[in-house]
């Protein structure tokens, strides 16, 4: 092999990590959307340019050489580099048009919809337009799959920024059915008395599922969910007793608050996007209208 790594073209590198990730040339083709004996030809060419072999064929796909595991996480800094690159051209070309992609709790964006925040800041910057993506999980805004969080809870991403809008409190609910049928909870000791609704394991770091295995270790879980929306409908159908945000739960009328607000599971709420996206328009646009708008937006989503 030629060793010439001045001359080989960055966009190989897509080729090989896409077989490092998916074990095929073929498989890694369906990933890039070109066919198999293209992948092939490009990790040959890469590898002729490096005058190294990158990756070895073997009866059940292929695996990276010794030198490609090597040179793999070189690899995916060049491809991070270029998504922020792109990300960044597609930030300055739309400036103050466009959409901005909002994550937050999917109950939360209908509270917001039902008290006309996205109405009025439409009608401020008609150029702009919102989209939600609603998630009780923590969506990834330095990997660009959401431009700005509605977030509570803990957050040590040092390349985020925001400032606070307002408090997470928490309650635990039970139905009316439930309490005729099993009694009440007079206290945070007697939970472990009672059926629990709580979080699945797909959110087992949720502060509210820690809490409940130290308040409750061995008490019966009725039901379990990956989403608030879906510990209110396991609450509400009477299945146990569970924990609830203040606004969320206190806006059922079917349910009762049995016990709190609970001070261990208080969070702060928090505007967040990333230091890139910080400095553009559109976002300081949105950023200075929920500032405007804090005085309405902290019954959404305190109470």
């Amino acid at each position: 092999m030629t060793h010439n790594p001045d001359g080989f073209d960055w966009d190989d590198l897509k080729h090989l990590l896409a077989v490092a990730r998916h074990g095929s040339t073929l498989a890694a083709g369906r990933a890039l959307g070109v066919d198999q004996s293209t992948v092939q030809r490009r990790l040959a060419e890469l590898e002729r340019r490096l005058g190294q072999s990158l990756v070895q064929r073997q009866p059940t796909g292929y695996r990276l050489t010794e030198f490609g595991q090597e040179m793999l996480p070189f690899a995916e800094a060049v491809e991070r580099a270029v998504k922020a690159f792109e990300r960044q051209v597609h930030t300055l070309g739309t400036e103050t048009a466009g959409v901005i992609r909002v994550t937050c709790p999917e109950p939360i964006v209908n509270r917001i919809l039902q008290a006309g925040l996205v109405d009025r800041f439409h009608a401020r910057h008609p150029a702009l337009r919102v989209q939600f993506i609603m998630s009780d999980k923590y969506v990834d805004l330095a990997q660009g799959d959401a431009d700005v969080a509605l977030r509570s809870g803990d957050t040590d991403d040092d390349e985020l920024v925001g400032r606070k809008i307002g408090d997470s409190i928490w309650g635990i609910y039970a139905s009316e059915t439930y309490i005729s049928r099993h009694g009440r909870p007079a206290s945070i000791g007697e939970l472990p008395q009672h059926a629990l609704v709580g979080f699945d394991d797909t959110m087992a770091r949720h502060r509210i599922a820690q809490w409940l295995r130290t308040v409750a270790p061995d008490a019966p879980m009725a039901a379990r969910s990956s989403s608030v929306l879906g510990l209110v409908y396991s609450v509400k159908a009477g299945l146990g007793v569970g924990p609830l945000p203040l606004p969320i739960g206190d806006a059922e009328p079917d349910l009762v608050r049995v016990l709190g607000p609970v001070p261990e599971l208080s969070r702060i709420w928090r505007l967040l996007t990333t230091r890139e996206l910080r400095r553009t328009p559109r976002v300081s646009a949105f950023f200075d209208f929920i500032v405007e708008e804090i005085d309405n937006l902290r019954p959404i989503i305190t109470g």
